[in-house]
């Protein structure tokens, strides 16, 4: 299973976050068919930008270094992310669903509200 990662659990992950089991940090150590979306940069640095995200200045930078496939944002995944249900008014998450729904991947989150999207959801 392809995974795509929730912005949360891209910090869990490269902080080495007790949120995650190690069986889960181990997979993501090894497994190659994990996706990490620019969406998921953009939104820390906006956070950081804002004050409502800590960490190092380079935090984006070091998230989108951890060595996992860059997802594009296409021009269907902006379409198909805006008429989506407003079950979830995040746009950064509504992003990540549609292109987990357009790419058949699994999204990796504990966010509770992307589960009413019809969208395969490993939660962690």
């Amino acid at each position: 299973m392809s995974l795509l990662l929730d912005t949360h659990v891209a910090l869990w992950a490269i902080a080495g976050d007790a949120n995650l089991d190690d069986e889960f940090l181990d997979r993501l150590r090894s497994d190659p068919d994990i996706f990490l979306s620019p969406v998921v940069v953009w939104e820390i640095t906006i956070k950081q930008v804002a004050g409502k995200l800590g960490g190092p200045p380079d935090l984006a930078e070091r998230v989108r270094d951890m060595g996992f496939w860059e997802l594009p944002v296409t021009h269907d995944h902006a379409i198909a992310a805006a008429r989506l249900p407003f079950h979830h008014r995040d746009p950064f998450d509504r992003m990540l669903v549609a292109q987990a729904m357009i790419e058949g991947l699994t999204l990796v989150s504990r966010d509770a509200s992307i589960a009413l999207y019809d969208v395969d959801i490993l939660e962690v």
